[in-house]
C-alpha cells in the first residue's frame, strides 16, 4: 500500500532483524560481558543434565561432560545457529542405550563418528530444509514417545531400584518396584523434584533473587546436600580417572544393525538440531526485537552438528544435538553471539577436570528423578493441542506407542506410513448425496473428485430422470480426468434427452458455462460459454479470446474478470471517440457538461462522463466499470438489494481492515451486499478510546456495530507488505507531524508489543515471518484486537458471551487468508493458520 508511506520515508526501511554490529576486537569486547554471563547460566544447567542423560543412557558418566564440552566448542563455532546450544539430549537418549546394551560402549562411541559424517554428508548435499518436511505430529509423537521412555526408565531409579532393557520391561517390573522401595533413594528423588518444579514460583524480593539460579542446578544440589548432612547411604556419581577413559574401537557386529544404528542416530539428531534451531530463531525474534543475531543457516548448523559428533565419538562422549532447553536458557540470559555456547563448553571442560570430587557427591537418584521430569516435559500438552486442532492426533498417538514399544527408529516410520495413509484417505474420501428438491434434483459431491469415486458419481448421476433438471454442487478443490469424463458425458447425454443441468460451486454460486436450459445463474458472471462443461483449456482459450468469461475465485458478485476487458476498451473508445456521443455532450453545453442521459446499455450512467473519458483518464475508467456494472452485475443483484432495501441491513460480522487497493474484502471472504460491516483505515488502526484527538470515526463505527446492529463478531484484517506498517518502521522521533504520521502513532503499540519479551510473538503456522514488516503486520493484527476489547461496548458483549473476535491475515502474494488460533503455541507464540479450501 504505497500511498500510506511519508514522503520523507526511505524507500526501504531498515529491517530490525538486520542491526548493524561492531566489527573485530570492538564488538568482541562489547559483546563478551553478556557472552560470559549467559555461558555460566548455561553451564550450570548442562552440568547435572549432562550426568543425568549419560546415566539414563547407561554410559559412562564422564561421556556426557565429554558431549557437553565438544557441542559448546565445536558445534558453537561451527555451527550455523548462533545463539543454539549443542551437548547430550534426551531425544537420543534411548537410542544410545539401546545401542550401549546391543554392541558396547566402544562401539557405540564408533557409531556416533559415523553418524557425524553421513551429517557432513547431509549438510553438503545441502538437504537441511527437507529434514523440517517430516509432520510435526511425526517429530512430536517421536519425542514424546521417547519422552515415556526414559520416565518409565528413570522411575526405577527414582524408587532406588534398576531399569530393565525396553519400556514394556520396565511397565511389567513396576508393581514389583513400587512395593519395595527404597526410602532415602524416593526421599531425595521427591526433594528433587519439589525443588525441580517449585524453584520457579518463590515469591518475594528473595524469590527474585534465588531464581537466577537454575532450577535443574538448584534441585541437584539441594538433594546433594541433603542427602550428604543426612548421612544417607545412596549410590553416587562415580567419575573414573580420566586416563581409564574408554575411546572408540572399530564397530563390530551385524553390517545392517550397524547401517540402521547409524541412520537412526543421523535423523533423530538432525531432525531435532534443525528444529531447535528454527525455535531458536523465533524465541530470538521475540525476545530482542530490532537487536538480533542473523538467522540460522541450516546446512551450516548440520556441518556444525557433524563436526561435533565425530569430535564426541573419537573422545569417548556421547551423540550430540541441538538442546533447546539449553538454547531456551543461553536466549533469555542475554547471550549476543556464539562465544557464548563456546564458554559454556570450555566451563564444562575446567569442571571435569576441577570439580570431581564435588561432582561425586551427587546422589545418582537425583539425576534421575531431574532426568524424568525432562521426560515428562516433552509429552507435551500443547503439542497434543496442535495435533488435534490440524485433525493428526492418530499419526501422534501411533508414534508415541511405536516408540515405546518398538524403538525410535521403528516408530518413526510407522508414523510416517500411518501419515501418508491418512492424507490419501483424506484425498481419496468423497461424499456424494442426491435430494429432490420440487421437481429439480440437488446433487452435491464434498471433497476431491477422483477416479475412486466414479462409480457412485455414475450411479448418483443416472438417478437424475430424462427430462428432469439437475442442480449439481462440487464442493472440492480437484477433479481428476476420470471424473471429469464422466461428468461431461453425463451432460451431454442428459442435455441430448431433453434435460437441463445447472453446474455450481460451494454455496450454489454458478460456474460460467451454466448448461442451456437451466436457470440464470445468481452470481454476475456472464454465460458466455455456450452451455457446456468446460475443462481447462477450454477455460484459459475462452479468457484468451478476451470475452467476458467468470472468474470462480470472485464469487458470488464481483465480474472483477472483466475489469481488464473495460480497460482496454476504453483505451480503444479513447483513441476513437463516438461521433454521435461527442455531439450529444456538445448540445448538453458547458453549464451542464454531464447532463443525465445514459450510456447504452448502463442505465443510470451519465452519457457525458463517458464521453469525458478521453480527457480524464481516471473519470473514463470510472464510468466503465459502472457502465459494467449496470450491464453485467446489476441484473443478477439488484432483486438482493431491493429486499435488503426494504428490510434494512442486518450483517453478521465487522470487518476492520486495511484501506490497501488490494484487499477485496467480498472476494477473500465470499460475502455479499449486507454480509459484512466494513471499516478501512490506513493500517487497520482501532485506537485506544480517549486516543483519538477529535476523531472518532473507528470507534463510532465499532459502536454501532456493536449496539445497534448487533452484529456477533469481529474481525481485524492486516495484509502482506503493509504500506502502513513499512512506513511505522521506518518512522522517526523527529518526523514532521503529517496527517499520516499523526494518524500512524495508534500503531506504536504493535512495534513495541513486537520488540517486548512480556508478549506472546505472532507467526504463521509452518514457517517464520519473511521480514520484519510480515512480523509487524501479523504483530498489528493481535495488538488491534486488544485495543478492541478496551471498547466500552465490545467488553460489554464479551462479558456477556454474545461477542467473537477473530484476527486475520492476508498474504496477498499468495491468495492466501490465515486466521488467529485460539491460545499461543510451545514456543508462546500466537499462530495464523492456514484457513483450507474445505475448512
Amino acid at each position: 500500500m504505497t500511498s500510506t508511506a511519508p514522503a520523507t520515508a526511505p524507500a526501504e526501511a531498515p529491517l530490525p532483524s538486520q542491526p548493524r554490529k561492531p566489527s573485530g576486537a570492538r564488538g568482541f569486547r562489547k559483546d563478551l560481558p553478556a557472552d560470559l554471563s549467559a555461558s555460566v547460566a548455561v553451564f550450570l544447567i548442562a552440568l547435572p543434565l549432562s550426568l543425568g542423560i549419560a546415566l539414563a543412557t547407561g554410559a559412562p558418566l564422564q561421556a556426557g561432560l565429554v558431549a557437553a564440552a565438544a557441542g559448546g566448542i565445536v558445534a558453537g563455532r561451527l555451527g550455523g545457529a548462533p545463539l543454539q546450544v549443542s551437548g547430550p539430549a534426551a531425544g537420543l537418549t534411548v537410542v544410545t542405550a539401546e545401542l550401549i546394551q546391543r554392541y558396547g560402549w566402544r562401539t557405540t562411541c564408533a557409531i556416533t563418528v559415523l553418524a557425524g559424517c553421513c551429517q557432513l554428508g547431509l549438510a553438503f548435499l545441502r538437504t537441511a530444509r527437507s529434514a523440517l518436511m517430516v509432520s510435526p505430529a511425526i517429530v512430536h509423537g517421536m519425542l514424546g514417545g521417547i519422552g515415556v521412555t526414559i520416565a518409565l526408565a528413570q522411575l526405577h531409579i527414582v524408587l532406588g531400584g534398576t531399569p530393565q532393557s525396553s519400556a514394556v520391561a520396565n511397565v511389567v517390573g513396576l508393581p514389583a518396584q513400587l512395593a519395595h522401595p527404597q526410602p532415602a533413594a524416593l526421599v531425595v528423588s521427591a526433594l528433587t523434584l519439589c525443588v525441580l518444579l517449585g524453584w520457579n514460583r518463590l515469591p518475594g524480593r528473595v524469590g527474585r533473587a534465588l531464581r537466577k539460579v537454575p532450577a535443574a542446578l538448584a534441585a541437584v544440589a539441594s538433594a546433594t546436600a541433603f542427602a550428604a548432612l543426612a548421612g544417607l547411604a545412596l549410590p553416587r556419581v562415580e567419575l573414573p580417572s580420566w586416563s581409564s577413559h574408554a575411546l572408540p574401537e572399530l564397530p563390530e557386529g551385524p553390517v545392517l544393525g550397524l547401517i540402521a544404528a547409524v541412520l537412526t542416530i543421523t535423523l533423530v539428531g538432525s531432525v531435532e538440531s534443525l528444529l531447535s534451531s528454527v525455535a531458536t530463531d523465533k524465541l530470538i525474534a521475540a525476545e530482542r526485537g530490532t537487536d538480533r543475531p542473523p538467522r540460522a543457516d541450516l546446512d551450516r548448523e548440520l556441518r556444525g552438528q557433524g563436526a561435533a559428533n565425530i569430535v564426541s565419538g573419537l573422545l569417548g562422549g556421547l551423540p550430540i544435538t541441538g538442546v533447546a532447553v539449553r538454547s531456551v536458557a543461553n536466549v533469555k540470559s542475554g547471550a549476543v553471539s556464539r562465544k557464548s555456547a563456546m564458554f559454556h563448553g570450555l566451563w564444562v571442560v575446567l569442571a571435569a577436570g576441577l570439580l570431581v570430587p564435588v561432582l561425586d557427591l551427587i546422589p545418582l537418584a537425583a539425576l534421575a528423578a531431574l532426568v524424568m521430569a525432562v521426560g515428562i516435559q516433552m509429552v507435551s500438552i500443547t503439542h497434543l493441542r496442535t495435533v488435534s486442532r490440524h485433525r493428526e492426533v492418530l499419526v501422534y498417538a501411533t508414534t508415541i506407542a511405536a516408540v515405546v514399544l518398538g524403538g525410535v527408529l521403528e516408530g518413526v516410520a510407522v508414523g510416517i506410513a500411518v501419515a501418508v495413509a491418512l492424507a490419501l484417505r483424506r484425498l481419496a474420501r468423497t461424499r456424494i448425496t442426491s435430494v429432490e428438491e420440487g421437481h429439480a434434483h440437488r446433487i452435491t459431491v464434498r471433497g476431491q473428485l477422483t477416479f475412486l469415486a466414479v462409480p457412485r458419481l455414475s450411479r448418483v448421476l443416472n438417478l437424475v430422470p430424462h427430462g428432469g433438471h439437475a442442480v449439481v454442487e462440487l464442493d472440492g478443490s480437484f477433479m481428476d480426468h476420470a471424473a471429469y469424463e464422466t461428468l461431461h458425458d453425463w451432460q451431454e447425454s442428459h442435455l441430448a434427452h431433453g434435460g437441463s443441468m445447472e453446474l455450481t460451486g460451494r454455496g450454489g454460486a454458478a460456474f460460467s458455462g451454466a448448461a442451456a436450459g437451466a436457470p440464470r445463474p445468481r452470481s454476475g458472471w456472464d454465460e458466455g460459454a455456450g452451455g457446456a462443461l468446460s475443462g481447462p483449456a477450454a477455460a484459459d482459450d475462452h479468457r484468451a479470446e478476451g470475452g467476458r468469461g467468470g472468474h470462480q475465485c470472485c464469487r458470488p458478485w464481483t465480474p472483477w474478470r472483466n475489469h481488464c476487458d473495460h480497460r482496454a476498451a476504453q483505451t480503444a473508445q479513447t483513441a476513437e471517440p463516438d461521433p454521435d456521443e461527442a455531439t450529444t455532450a456538445a448540445a448538453a453545453g458547458e453549464d451542464s457538461p454531464t447532463a443525465l442521459r445514459t450510456v447504452p446499455g448502463a442505465p443510470g450512467v451519465p452519457r457525458g462522463a463517458a464521453a469525458d473519458a478521453g480527457r480524464r483518464p481516471g473519470a473514463g475508467q470510472l464510468a466503465s466499470g459502472i457502465s459494467a456494472f449496470q450491464r453485467d452485475t446489476a441484473p443478477h443483484v439488484r432483486e438482493e438489494l431491493a429486499r435488503l432495501a426494504r428490510e434494512g441491513q442486518r450483517p453478521s460480522q465487522l470487518f476492520l481492515t486495511c484501506a490497501d487497493s488490494r484487499l477485496v474484502t467480498s472476494m477473500i471472504t465470499a460475502s455479499g451486499p449486507g454480509d459484512l460491516f466494513t471499516v478501512r483505515n490506513v493500517g487497520n488502526l482501532v485506537p485506544l478510546p480517549g486516543a483519538e484527538s477529535g476523531d472518532d470515526s473507528v470507534a463510532a463505527a465499532i459502536e454501532y456495530a456493536v449496539d445497534v446492529l448487533q452484529v456477533s463478531s469481529i474481525t481485524v484484517c492486516g495484509h502482506s507488505g503493509c504500506g502502513a506498517m513499512q512506513a511505522l518502521l521506518g518512522s522517526r522521533p523527529g518526523d514532521p507531524a503529517t496527517p499520516l504520521t499523526r494518524w500512524l502513532r495508534h500503531g506504536l503499540p504493535s512495534l513495541e508489543r513486537m520488540g517486548s519479551r512480556h508478549h506472546p510473538w505472532a507467526r504463521i503456522s509452518g514457517r517464520l515471518p519473511a521480514d520484519a514488516v510480515e512480523q509487524l503486520c501479523l504483530t498489528n493484527v493481535v495488538q488491534q484486537l486488544e485495543h478492541l476489547q478496551a471498547h466500552e461496548s465490545v467488553a460489554r458483549r464479551l462479558a456477556e458471551g454474545t461477542l467473537e473476535l477473530h484476527g486475520m491475515y492476508f498474504h496477498v502474494g499468495e491468495a492466501q487468508a490465515y486466521l488467529l488460533s485460539p491460545g499461543e503455541d510451545f514456543f508462546d507464540c500466537r499462530v495464523f493458520d492456514t484457513v483450507g479450501q474445505n475448512a
